[in-house]
């Protein structure tokens, strides 16, 4: 027999399963059984774990061609983008099919057959009772049918140059994806530029800037009917997840579209305004990450603790239709999914507790399998030790993750308190706990913790959740699916930009490693305007953007090193990258502009600021978190009244006093 370390109960060791035991109580064949010895394993589903037989999955890539998509040149670079994606670097993961739909008024399906000379198009006009017309070639290997795929894609911008029509068809397109993909599973990949107001689906304009920095705002949160998230769940249902892909130039209420990609497990991307010169780059490098990167679809993810503790709450891009199962109809390797666990009984400090997340899933060339991961973490009775083993970068991603679910019912200033109550609850039990005979005057903060005052108030300035009226709500919207989505990586580049100065590189700054590739970073600068020299240059990196700062006092020499011109008025701000020029430092710069983009992203743009001089400064102020903006205070003046307040936590109970605001 064996005893569950999860639920204590004794059960018999299949016959199949038995091995003696050594002297040590040990099975002799432990490390010789994966299982036994990894705390990560995955096993071939059998087919109890197969309600229906699984299949490779098909990625359907659907264009918006509508007037307003052609002329801002959205249909030519997402055409290049999927080219690109499909053809270069490492292509799709193994075993995934593809199919095109374009759409405006109307669905056009193309049969991609390698049979054929080239591509055929088949319209389906009547979009209130849509079907897929194909039957054969509507999904295929992208490698058999590369010479029809490519003179597609390459043909498409001219193929609708002249289209005059202005209303994108979403709603339908979803519904001829689910019924292409069913059965079968996969990724709708969508570009969308405009709100759908024609056809099933179709959306109102509804957003009222009177709503805007209210408590009313949040209506605007929530989405504006149940079509796109009643078909989401449809999808879900089928194994088909949705990446999102935004170009708005006005209103599009993403709060409603959004549904399609964080229901089923999918992202959501933006691009406001959107301009190829400056962000087409960004669009392909976004579309070749998402499309190349592993992925896996009909996935249930159940996550099991030890007697003592229970699972309360689930956070991220997913759909429950249980307390228990949390269901993805798409994963990838940049999956985050966040567990609030809560006490359910009294934990042994002499006993490990026990932590089990199993994720059954379809591999992208259709094999069930169950990926497992298991963890044993000690039991204590002392809240140092607790404070020790904490990482404050997952804490905040957690955070972030609960306070966009509130979003949705709480307004955002409440939001923002109880954010910075937590702050204050956390940093409060470690000096009465740990710290209690210090001065009372004195500043007390935990190592593992000593960043959460700052990461705290970077949250409350980010656009998901800060005051004020400048933030559209398509953004707001946007930057709240982010924390939704984001894993702890990309949280921290989110929250914190990282600044290098460029100025006063030494020898072996800005050079890549021959082994690793890695360049190495000079001493980067704190996130304070009162930091930066105006005779320097900065490149600061945030959340995969990249903006490059000039002082207006930089001397002509290293501004003809660093970008080829004597003078800041030379500089042609309208650029999206380094220029090349033949210099040491220049090389450096590219170099170190490349190693601060995160890997996935492979490219970012660069945005030229010159100080005093363009209006992009404002948003590189924007940035500098240690810095009074965003509705909020410096991070000297947020410690200071972290410091307060955690000072009237400590005080004897007495009579009560007036509550205190971060504002």
């Amino acid at each position: 027999t064996f005893v569950c370390n999860m639920c204590r109960h004794e059960n018999d060791v299949p016959d199949d399963y038995f091995c003696n035991l050594d002297m040590a109580g040990k099975r002799l064949d432990s490390e010789m059984r994966p299982e036994l010895r990894n705390g990560t394993v995955e096993f071939v589903a059998t087919k109890d774990f197969i309600a229906r037989q699984p299949a490779p999955a098909s990625f359907v890539f659907a264009i918006d061609v509508t007037w307003n998509a052609v002329q801002c040149g959205m249909v030519a670079y997402a055409a290049a983008a999927i080219k690109d994606a499909l053809y270069s670097g490492s292509g799709l993961p193994a075993g995934v099919r593809v199919g095109i739909i374009t759409y405006d008024r109307s669905a056009h399906f193309y049969s991609l057959s390698p049979s054929l000379d080239q591509a055929q198009m088949m319209v389906v006009p009547d979009i209130q009772d849509m079907f897929v017309p194909i039957n054969e070639g509507f999904v295929v290997d992208p490698t058999e049918a590369r010479h029809i795929i490519e003179p597609l894609l390459d043909a498409l911008p001219t193929m609708f140059a002249n289209n005059r029509t202005a209303e994108p068809v979403l709603g339908a397109v979803v519904q001829a994806a689910h019924e292409a993909l069913r059965g079968r599973g996969g990724k709708l990949i969508a570009f969308q530029t405009a709100l759908p107001t024609f056809g099933p689906g179709s959306l109102k304009q509804r957003d009222d800037a009177k709503l805007h920095n209210t408590d009313k705002e949040r209506t605007l949160y929530e989405p504006q009917d149940a079509f796109y998230r009643d078909w989401a769940i449809k999808l879900v249902e089928a194994g088909i997840s949705c990446s999102l892909y935004l170009f708005p130039s006005a209103y599009v209420d993403a709060a409603t579209l959004s549904q399609l990609s964080t229901v089923t497990g999918g992202e959501l991307y933006s691009y406001p305004a959107f301009e190829g010169g400056r962000d087409g780059r960004r669009l392909m490098a976004d579309v070749r990450a998402d499309v190349q990167r592993a992925y896996g679809g009909s996935a249930v993810l159940r996550i099991r603790t030890s007697d003592g503790l229970r699972v309360d709450e689930h956070y991220g891009n997913l759909y429950m239709r249980n307390h228990v199962d949390v269901e993805l109809a798409g994963v990838t390797s940049d999956s985050a999914i966040g567990a609030l666990l809560q006490y359910d009984g009294k934990l042994d400090e002499k006993q490990d507790a026990y932590f089990q997340a199993a994720l059954l899933y379809t591999t992208s060339d259709g094999q069930r399998r169950i990926r497992v991961h298991n963890l044993a973490a000690p039991c204590t009775t002392l809240i140092g030790n607790m404070f020790r083993s904490s990482e404050v970068d997952t804490s905040l991603n957690l955070i972030a993750k609960m306070a966009m679910s509130e979003a949705l019912t709480s307004p955002l200033k409440g939001i923002r308190e109880k954010l910075t109550d937590r702050c204050v609850q956390i940093l409060s039990a470690y000096r009465r706990n740990c710290a209690s005979g210090s001065a009372p005057g004195q500043l007390i903060l935990p190592e593992a913790y000593k960043l959460s005052p700052l990461y705290n108030l970077a949250l409350l300035k980010s656009p998901a959740i800060r005051g004020g009226a400048d933030v559209p709500i398509d953004q707001r919207i946007y930057h709240m699916c982010l924390m939704r989505q984001f894993s702890v990586r990309k949280t921290m580049d989110y929250f914190y930009p990282t600044i290098a100065p460029l100025h006063m590189l030494a020898e072996g700054e800005g050079v890549a490693d021959e082994v690793t590739g890695v360049v190495a970073l000079p001493k980067l600068v704190r996130a304070s305007y009162s930091l930066l020299d105006p005779a320097g240059m900065y490149m600061l990196a945030s959340g995969g953007s990249l903006m490059l700062w000039f002082g207006r006092q930089v001397s002509p020499s290293l501004l003809q090193a660093a970008v080829g011109v004597s003078a800041l008025e030379q500089i042609d701000t309208k650029m999206h990258s380094v220029p090349e020029v033949p210099t040491e430092l220049n090389q450096k710069i590219r170099a170190i502009a490349g190693g601060l983009v995160p890997t996935r992203a492979g490219y970012a743009n660069v945005q030229i600021v010159r100080q005093g001089m363009d209006q992009a400064e404002v948003q590189f102020a924007s940035l500098l978190v240690e810095d009074r903006n965003n509705d909020n205070m410096t991070y000297v003046d947020f410690v200071c009244a972290i410091h307060r307040q955690i000072q009237v936590e400590a005080r004897p109970k007495g009579p009560s006093e007036p509550k205190w605001s971060y504002h």
